[in-house]
C-alpha cells in the first residue's frame, strides 16, 4: 500500500526493493486487524462485532443459565467477549454510526445476562430498558472503555523516545528534514 502525503493513492503496479517484489493492495491484515490505504476503521469494526457475535452466540447457553450468578456471567463477558471485540481498538476513529453499533452489541449481551424484568403494574415479562441496563452494569459502558484505552495508548507513545515513529506521528513531525 503506498500513499501520498496529502492521502492520494499512488498506484503503479508493483513495488521492488532489492530483488524482492511487492504487490500494492488496497487493504491487508496485520496482526489480525485489517489496515486500509484509506485508513477506514469501519470495516474492521465490524468484523471485530461479528467476531463478538460468533463469542457471544458460542456462550449464549452459559450466559443465559440460571446456574450461573450475574456477577460471574458479567466477568465472562469482560474476560471473553469483550477483548475479543476491543482488540486493536487503540487505533479506531469511530463515528456516531460505529459507536451505535457498539452500544447495540454492548446491550444486546447484557440484556442476555441479566435477563427480563417482571413489570409489576402489568404483571408481565419486559426487556430491561437501556439506562436500567446500565444501572445493573456497574462497569463503564463500551465506548468509554475505547476512548480510555485510546488515551493509555497516547500516553505510552509521548513517553516514547524522539527517534520512534509513533512518537514522532504523535507530536507531529513524521519525517525530520535534513538541513
Amino acid at each position: 500500500m503506498i500513499m501520498t502525503r496529502d492521502g492520494n493513492i499512488v498506484r503503479n503496479g508493483n513495488t521492488k526493493i532489492g530483488n524482492l517484489s511487492f504487490e500494492e493492495v488496497e487493504k491487508f491484515k496485520y496482526l489480525g486487524a485489517t489496515v486500509t490505504n484509506i485508513n477506514d476503521t469501519r470495516e474492521e469494526i465490524k468484523h471485530r462485532i461479528n467476531v463478538g457475535n460468533s463469542c457471544y452466540y458460542s456462550l449464549e447457553k452459559l450466559l443465559s443459565s440460571s446456574l450461573l450468578s450475574k456477577n460471574l456471567k458479567v466477568r465472562i463477558y469482560e474476560t471473553v467477549i469483550l477483548p475479543v471485540v476491543l482488540y486493536g481498538c487503540e487505533t479506531w476513529t469511530l463515528t456516531l454510526r460505529e459507536e451505535h453499533r457498539l452500544r447495540v452489541f454492548e446491550n444486546k449481551v447484557l440484556r442476555k445476562i441479566f435477563g427480563a424484568k417482571r413489570d409489576e403494574v402489568a404483571g408481565e415479562w419486559r426487556k430491561l430498558h437501556n439506562t436500567e441496563l446500565h444501572a445493573l452494569y456497574s462497569s463503564s459502558d463500551i465506548i468509554r472503555n475505547i476512548k480510555s484505552r485510546r488515551l493509555r495508548w497516547a500516553g505510552h507513545v509521548a513517553c516514547m523516545g524522539e527517534s520512534r515513529n509513533a512518537y514522532r506521528m504523535l507530536v507531529g513531525r513524521p519525517e525530520e528534514k535534513d538541513l
